[in-house]
C-alpha cells in the first residue's frame, strides 16, 4: 500500500504504509538514502521491520530527497511521515524543513477543572485546584541546565554535598513543569515502556529538560551501590584486605547480562506462540522409521535431469509424503473458527515450513503446493528458504498457511513436540536422520532411521485421524514408491 501526501506542488511527503494486515508499527531498520540524493519512482528508499517480516519501501515519484523524519532504529507509527522529497529541484528557494513530529513531545490534555461550587459525587474524591500547565515556548527561559540538576543528584547519591553554586534539584527530573508529563519524544516513550523505566524517575539531559535515549539507558543501567555507614570499631587488617579483595573483582549486574526489547518478529512470535498453546488442545503422536528407500530416492532424483537446477533433499520427499498424507486424510486440513463455533476444511494447502533467521523463526508457505509436481515443488522449495535467509519474506508469504513442516534434524535433534501455528490443525516435525541398528529383513542392519512427531489440534483432528496421518508419511517414507501409487 502506497502512503503519501502532497505539502506544496514542490514537495510531497511519503508516509508509512501498512505493509502488512492491520499493522500499526514498523521500526526503520536501514535508510538507502540521504537528504540530497536523487531518487526515482519505485527506487527503495529504506528497509522497515513489522511485527511479521522485514520489508523494502520504494518512494512512488521522483525527486531529491529533502529531508528524513526518522533516524534508523525507530519505531514509527503507520501513517506518520517518514520522508519529504523535492519533485521540483530547482524551481525555488527550498522552505525550512518539516517540524519533526518527535522534536516536540506531545502532551496529552489534561481534564477541565470542574465549576465553582460544584459538589463531589463521591466520597473521597474533591474538586482538583491545579490549574492547566503548559510546555515552554521556544525562546522562553530554558529550564536550569540539565546537567549541573544531573550533577547534583549523583553528588547526594554519592553521599556529598550539592556545591553551593549547583541549581537546587527542585526543578522536576523529567522536565518540564512541576508535576507536569516528561518530556521525551515518542519513540523514547516507547524505549522505556520497553525497558519497564518510570519517565517519571528519568533525569533529563536534552535541550529544554527533554529526556533522550541516552538518558532513558542510563537509567536502565544498574545504579552503583550505596557507600556503607563506616563501622565503629577499625576493621582487621586481613579482614580489610579480603573486602579491598572482593570490591576489586565484583563484576555489575551490567557486564554480566543484556536486556533485548521484545519488537517486531520476535513479539509477534512470542504472542502466537502463547495464543496457540493455550487455546488448542495440543496432542503429539512419534513414529520412529526406516528412511533408508528414501535416503536412496533422494541420491537417485539428484542425478534426474528432469529435477536439474532444483535442491533436492529428504525435506522435499518428507513434504510430498505430507501432502499424499493429507489428499488421502483431508479432514486433518481444516482450522477452527472459534467465532463461528465452525470448523473450516481447506480444500487447497499452504505447506508452511519452518525456517530459522536472523530475526528469528518465521514460517513461510508455499501456495497451493497439493496442485505442484516433484520439481515444481523443489523449486517453490528452494526459492522459500532463499528468501527466508536472506530477511526478504514478505507478510503475504507468512499469510494463509493450512499445515506446517519444521525440520528440527538439521540441529542434531531427535524430535520433538511443535506447537501449532495459529489458524492451522497439525504441524509435523522431523528429527535427525541417523545410522542406528535396524532389525530389517528378521536381521540387525545399519540402516538410515528418523523420527517423526505430529502436532494436532484435538478440538477437530481426534486420535484416529492424526494416526493415519503421521502412519501415511511413515508408510511413504519407509515405501517411497508408495507416492507413485498414492499420489
Amino acid at each position: 500500500m502506497t502512503t503519501m501526501t502532497e505539502t506544496s506542488a514542490r514537495f510531497r511527503e511519503f508516509k508509512m504504509p501498512d505493509v502488512g494486515e492491520g499493522l500499526t508499527e514498523a521500526e526503520i531498520l536501514k535508510w538507502y538514502v540521504q537528504p540530497g540524493d536523487t531518487v526515482t519512482d519505485g527506487q527503495v528508499v529504506c528497509e522497515v521491520e513489522t511485527a511479521k517480516a522485514a520489508v523494502e519501501l520504494p518512494i512512488p515519484f521522483d525527486g531529491v530527497v529533502h529531508e528524513l523524519r526518522f533516524p534508523e532504529g525507530t519505531t514509527v507509527d503507520v501513517g506518520q511521515v517518514i520522508i519529504a522529497v523535492d519533485v521540483a529541484p530547482g524551481s525555488g528557494d527550498a522552505p525550512a524543513p518539516a517540524a519533526d513530529p518527535v522534536q516536540e513531545p506531545v502532551e496529552e490534555p489534561e481534564a477541565e477543572a470542574e465549576p465553582k461550587g460544584r459538589t463531589p459525587v463521591l466520597v473521597g474524591y474533591g474538586v482538583a485546584e491545579s490549574s492547566t500547565k503548559r510546555r515552554p515556548r521556544k525562546g522562553a527561559p530554558a529550564v536550569p541546565e540539565a546537567a549541573a540538576v544531573a550533577a547534583a543528584v549523583q553528588a547526594e547519591l554519592n553521599g556529598h554535598a550539592v556545591p553551593a553554586a549547583a541549581p537546587a534539584p527542585s526543578v522536576p527530573a523529567q522536565g518540564g513543569a512541576a508535576g507536569g508529563r516528561p518530556l521525551a519524544k515518542p519513540p523514547v516513550r516507547k524505549l522505556a515502556k520497553d525497558l519497564g523505566i518510570d519517565l517519571a524517575t528519568v533525569v533529563p539531559t536534552g535541550k529544554d529538560g527533554v529526556i533522550t535515549r541516552e538518558d532513558v539507558h542510563a537509567a536502565a543501567a544498574p545504579a552503583p551501590a550505596a557507600s556503607e555507614a563506616p563501622a565503629e570499631a577499625a576493621p582487621a587488617p586481613v579482614a580489610a584486605e579480603t573486602q579491598a579483595t572482593a570490591e576489586t573483582t565484583a563484576v555489575p549486574d551490567s557486564a554480566r547480562e543484556t536486556r533485548v526489547p521484545v519488537k517486531g518478529v520476535r513479539k509477534a512470535i512470542a504472542q502466537a506462540m502463547v495464543g496457540s498453546a493455550f487455546t488448542a488442545p495440543h496432542v503429539t503422536e512419534f513414529v520412529t522409521v526406516d528412511v533408508t528407500r528414501t535416503m536412496k530416492l533422494v541420491a537417485e532424483l539428484k542425478e534426474d535431469k528432469d529435477m536439474a537446477g532444483v535442491r533436492v533433499n529428504p525435506l522435499l520427499v518428507i513434504a510430498k509424503a505430507l501432502l499424499v498424507a493429507i489428499k488421502r486424510n483431508p479432514e486433518v486440513n481444516a482450522a477452527w473458527d472459534e467465532a463461528n463455533q465452525e470448523i473450516v476444511r481447506k480444500h487447497y494447502v499452504n505447506l508452511g515450513i519452518a525456517a530459522a533467521t536472523p530475526r528469528g523463526l518465521i514460517v513461510p508457505n508455499i501456495k497451493d503446493a497439493h496442485d505442484k509436481t516433484l520439481p515444481q515443488l523443489a523449486e517453490a522449495l528452494g526459492e522459500l528458504v532463499a528468501t527466508a535467509r536472506e530477511g526478504k519474506t514478505s507478510p503475504a508469504a507468512m499469510a494463509g498457511g493450512t499445515v506446517t513442516i519444521t525440520n528440527v534434524g538439521v540441529f542434531g535433534v531427535d524430535t520433538g513436540t511443535p506447537i501449532l501455528n495459529p489458524g492451522e490443525s497439525a504441524i509435523l516435525a522431523v528429527g535427525a536422520i541417523k545410522l542406528q541398528p535396524w532389525v530389517h529383513k528378521g536381521k540387525v542392519k545399519p540402516r538410515q532411521v528418523t523420527t517423526l512427531a505430529l502436532s494436532f489440534d484435538h478440538r477437530l483432528v481426534d486420535g484416529e485421524l492424526g494416526s493415519k496421518v503421521l502412519a501415511d508419511v511413515a508408510a511413504i517414507l519407509e515405501q517411497p514408491k508408495r507416492l507413485i501409487t498414492w499420489a
